[in-house]
């Protein structure tokens, strides 16, 4: 198990966090992902706080640390979550899953809508964690390379297969076997977050856009193409179109990706690096074209017909939001049946309904259909099978990694 750092941020993992709080999927609003994907950056008040404190991981091994399961005295079950990230009702004061689930088990959910962004939260949680004790959460959603970090600690526990009956049938393939959780031992994806190509069809005024190098090399283009700030997302994208696996790069094949970017930046080809704010750029058409999230795009397109969206041949990033179990819960069997719930193919559709994001379930579209056609048949929501295999993912990366990584391509974009 990996121990507890308590090292301070470096200046180029600092460069990200605040890149992504500033402009990032932590700065979106709007049935968005209120995200920080600043990679295993942790912010000032999380890692940085502990500095020298000395604190080591709670547990002894990897797969966390559990306690007396109270799920069957308590019919209960606490569960974070980030903001606008459920269904809800007409009114905004009823979440119609939540209180099926309650309907059907007898379990009330404390539903809290407290996270932000990952580093902001973990501040929260972390001297519980580290520590061995209750944070008072038994469910937390948490982005891939956080939850990764947490498993990595110990500080999440293993899940109960046998309580994970249609989770375990129902998960998609695509998600099965991310390098940090092989299995889905210890997560679920609460949701997917796809990066692919997006264009303003007016803007475009008929160049044609199917790939990356399209974006680069294109001078019809010139200072038309946005790219993104969040690293892993640029990077990963720029990749794929060079052939290389982001699953299994090199740092050769990293260093290669970014002198790619640096020429079409010197040529004044790429426009500007953007966070969430380059919706508005490709609606205005300043963008004709730029790399970005599908959840975005399938809202863009619902309010601009100029706007849509291509998947590369060469395929498209993925990274998931995904239901942890916190060491020391006292509801761990209530929470697993909350996961499972969410597994089940008609609770999927009426959450993909609401949120527009990738379901992380097989089985949805039938129900789907029934509440939104047109989500049903969107790839952008419920991923076709050829879609599913042209997905991939950005591998973890070590702490020395994502130092270099990160400073790299803070240069790169000037942040």
């Amino acid at each position: 198990m990996e121990q507890y750092e308590p090292d301070r941020l470096t200046p180029p993992q600092v460069a990200a966090m605040r890149r992504s709080l500033r402009g990032g999927r932590a700065a979106l609003t709007r049935r968005s992902l209120l995200r920080a994907s600043a990679g295993g950056a942790l912010a000032a008040g999380g890692l940085g706080a502990l500095s020298g404190c000395g604190i080591p991981a709670a547990g002894k091994s990897q797969g966390g640390t559990s306690a007396q399961d109270h799920s069957a005295r308590e019919k209960v079950v606490n569960f974070s979550n980030w903001t606008e990230y459920i269904d809800v009702d007409d009114s905004g004061k009823h979440h119609p899953t939540l209180e099926t689930f309650h309907r059907r088990t007898g379990i009330t959910v404390n539903y809290t809508e407290d996270i932000n962004d990952n580093n902001e939260f973990f501040g929260k949680i972390k001297p519980q964690l580290a520590a061995g004790q209750d944070t008072g959460r038994d469910i937390i959603v948490l982005t891939d390379w956080l939850a990764a970090r947490l498993i990595r600690l110990g500080w999440v526990q293993k899940l109960d297969p046998s309580h994970l009956p249609h989770a375990y049938t129902n998960l998609s393939p695509q998600f099965r076997n991310p390098d940090w959780d092989p299995g889905r031992a210890y997560s679920y994806p609460w949701q997917g977050i796809s990066t692919v190509i997006a264009y303003n069809r007016k803007a475009l005024d008929g160049i044609e856009v199917k790939s990356v190098s399209d974006l680069l090399d294109n001078p019809r283009l010139k200072g038309r193409v946005g790219f993104l700030s969040e690293m892993r997302d640029s990077i990963g994208m720029t990749l794929l179109d060079m052939g290389k696996d982001p699953a299994t790069f090199t740092d050769d094949d990293y260093d290669a990706a970014i002198a790619r970017l640096q020429k079409a930046v010197d040529k004044g080809q790429i426009r500007r690096f953007t966070g969430n704010d380059y919706t508005s750029d490709l609606t205005k058409g300043d963008f004709a074209a730029c790399i970005a999230w599908a959840g975005d795009v399938v809202q863009l397109k619902a309010d601009s017909p100029d706007v849509d969206f291509v998947i590369p041949d060469s395929g498209y990033m993925t990274s998931t939001d995904n239901m942890c179990v916190p060491n020391r819960a006292r509801h761990k069997t209530n929470a697993e049946r909350l996961i499972d719930f969410f597994y089940e193919p008609q609770q999927a559709a009426a959450l993909a309904a609401y949120i527009n994001y990738v379901t992380p379930v097989d089985g949805v579209k039938p129900y789907l259909a029934k509440i939104d056609k047109d989500a049903a048949d969107n790839p952008l929501i419920v991923p076709d099978k050829a879609m599913q295999a042209k997905s991939h993912a950005f591998r973890s990366l070590s702490q020395k990694e994502e130092t270099a990584y990160e400073e790299k391509f803070a240069k790169l974009t000037g942040a």
